[in-house]
């Protein structure tokens, strides 16, 4: 199966066209209220103006020349902030097989339902098949299909660790050794992936954890750090927990529901190491069909958000959706603000993740950066569900959704 998926990739990267940033026109947002980072004042009544997917002035509208061939978006009443990210999602549902060949038009109208209008212009995909991912994010790179920038992260199960809820007729790529791990992840590599995620922890139902041995999680981390590649984790318990901080791995990708806190020597590791969190809290509230259970893990998982943030830990939003088909991000907003305030969700979804993942050109609006952005409904410093009231939605300089 891997030497396929190379094969595949190989092609794929070898045929990349550039980038369809290099055709943006040229758009000024005018009237807005503008929040350039998640920690700066508002400007209100701002100008921004974007010159081929590159934000090329920022300011009050009065003191900023506007092109006169520009599209013009009218942000009167409305908020503006720089594109979110979402660290978390899966090109997984049956609307992305065969993705290099479908027709267009669907797969922008569900990119649109899953993603755009929610405001993302960069996601991680934490696990799809790549003859399917690979392909989308070409398609989206040539302007064909509308979405976010995406980043895929090929993933590494323990032997014998074939979560419950995948089908079991899918081949999983599983390490029953350290060499096996360290190949893994240099074929996840080379074939165009982005990063690496590990499931420390495999849950099987009514059958115990199955973890990954730490040196078999180390054996992956050491090839994707050696290449620059950060790596996530998915930890199923307090075992797996442990493996993440022993292997060095760089997100967790889930709070874990099966403990209701982090200990002070766990919090210590992840601040030392510089580890950060993915909370997915909302997809707790879909595991479950008694609400007292619900209730619990909700309460873990807020509370290990709340240590964890407290200690500095750097906080990513994410949703996991793809997965799930809770698309609706307004209930992990409010999940999220019982232990961060309005401006710790606005940085979890944008300077957080630049800055963790080194993307220097994202994360704020501010003349040079990518023209990533996003209108408002409403002010998310008043109101942290406003978040999900997405108006626009503006990645390298197009508009990847308006509102109708």
């Amino acid at each position: 199966m891997t030497g396929t998926w190379l094969r595949i990739a190989l092609f794929l990267i070898g045929s990349a066209v550039a980038s369809a940033a290099a055709h943006a026109e040229t758009v000024v947002l005018r009237g807005g209220t503008l929040y350039a980072s998640a920690d700066a004042a508002a400007l209100p009544d701002a100008a921004i103006v974007i010159t081929d997917g590159v934000i090329s002035a920022v300011g009050k509208s009065g003191d900023v020349k506007l092109p006169s061939d520009a599209r013009l978006i009218d942000c009167s009443g409305k908020t503006v902030v720089a594109g979110f990210w979402n660290s978390h999602v899966h090109f997984t549902e049956h609307v992305w097989h065969n993705a290099g060949e479908a027709p267009a038009a669907p797969l922008t109208q569900h990119m649109q339902e899953m993603l755009t209008r929610w405001g993302f212009t960069t996601v991680w995909d934490l696990g799809s098949d790549p003859r399917n991912a690979l392909p989308l994010r070409k398609r989206i790179a040539a302007g064909e299909v509308a979405g976010p920038n995406i980043l895929l992260a090929g993933n590494v199960f323990p032997k014998g660790g074939h979560p419950v809820y995948l089908p079991p007729e899918i081949q999983l790529p599983e390490a029953a050794t350290p060499e096996e791990a360290t190949k893994w992840a240099r074929d996840w590599l080379a074939m165009g992936e982005d990063g690496i995620k590990l499931f420390t922890g495999a849950f099987m139902g009514d059958k115990p954890v199955i973890n990954m041995d730490p040196a078999i999680a180390k054996a992956a981390v050491d090839v994707a750090h050696a290449q620059g590649r950060p790596v996530f984790a998915h930890p199923q318990n307090k075992i797996g927990v442990e493996t993440v901080i022993a292997a060095d791995v760089d997100v967790l990708a889930h709070t874990t529901p099966s403990e209701r806190s982090y200990t002070d020597d766990q919090l210590a590791r992840f601040k030392a190491q510089g580890t950060a969190l993915i909370p997915t809290l909302s997809l707790f509230t879909t595991v479950v069909l008694d609400p007292n259970v619900t209730n619990r893990l909700v309460a873990a998982t807020v509370n290990q958000l709340k240590q964890f943030s407290e200690n500095g830990g750097t906080v990513l939003f994410g949703t996991d959706v793809g997965f799930t088909t809770l698309y609706d991000t307004t209930q992990e907003f409010q999940l999220m603000h019982r232990a961060l305030s309005e401006r710790q969700v606005l940085a979890s979804l944008t300077t957080n993740p630049a800055r963790f993942f080194k993307a220097a050109k994202k994360g704020r609006v501010a003349q040079g950066f990518d023209a990533d952005l996003v209108v408002l409904d409403g002010d998310p410093l008043s109101d942290v569900a406003n978040l999900a009231k997405v108006s626009t939605t503006i990645r390298a300089g197009h508009v990847i959704y308006q509102k109708p």
